[in-house]
């Protein structure tokens, strides 16, 4: 059994955004997932039972449900983005400790989400750390094409210069985490806190015993923090 990649080497620090930069019992997605959920009922004019499922399963299917409706049927990825982010970010609140941890980090700090880049700004203004991140490659830069798919992270390892193998990867869902990690960096699956409850599909929980991941935390924070002066 190979031991798991540590973080000495790393200069590039790479996370996800929703829930994995907020905790998973803020439950801020859901107030996204539910608007995905009218914008396809509306779309495809049918029940929001049957909307449901389609969500779901072009979710599972395309990555996001946005590159499904694209895909199948020819909606507007300005459209969909601008209707789904639409919600309150109210719920977040400043975070000085992740921020802190963060900030003390060695090398650049840049966000890989299959959010839009205005999404990711209403979220770190709340959280009250924009400024420790030196770039953010979003769903437009990899021309809609989602994680987990390779070429998405490919072309943000390109865009920003990245060498894998001296970078590490944050994310809630272990899937997200295969290419990275085949690819050479450091995976580190983010969960939820096991005291609060959360709002996830059971397939979105599994992998935490997958061998593409290196580390598990359900406290990121604390985590980051315990990576005490890296080389």
């Amino acid at each position: 059994m190979k031991s798991p990649r540590t973080f000495a080497h790393v200069d590039t620090w790479v996370f996800d955004l929703d829930n994995t930069l907020y905790p998973h019992h803020v439950n801020l997605w859901q107030q996204v997932d539910a608007r995905i959920g009218e914008f396809v009922c509306n779309w495809l004019n049918v029940s929001p039972a049957e909307a449901r499922n389609i969500q779901k399963d072009y979710y599972r299917r395309f990555g996001t449900t946005m590159r499904g409706m694209m895909t199948l049927h020819g909606v507007s990825a300005d459209d969909y983005l601008a209707y789904v982010h639409k919600i309150d970010h109210s719920p977040l609140e400043p975070n000085p400790a992740l921020g802190a941890a963060i900030a003390k980090l060695p090398g650049r700090k840049l966000i890989l989400t299959n959010g839009s880049v205005d999404h990711v700004d209403a979220v770190l203004a709340r959280l009250g750390f924009a400024a420790h991140f030196d770039g953010v490659f979003d769903i437009i830069a990899a021309g809609f094409e989602p994680k987990p798919a390779e070429q998405t992270y490919r072309k943000f390892l390109g865009d920003h210069a990245v060498d894998p193998a001296r970078a590490a990867m944050f994310e809630d869902l272990a899937r997200n985490l295969t290419v990275p990690h085949a690819l050479g960096m450091t995976t580190v699956l983010v969960v939820p806190d096991g005291t609060k409850e959360v709002v996830r599909e059971d397939w979105e929980l599994e992998g935490r015993d997958a061998a593409h991941v290196d580390h598990v935390t359900d406290d990121l924070a604390g985590f980051l923090a315990g990576l005490s002066h890296p080389k």
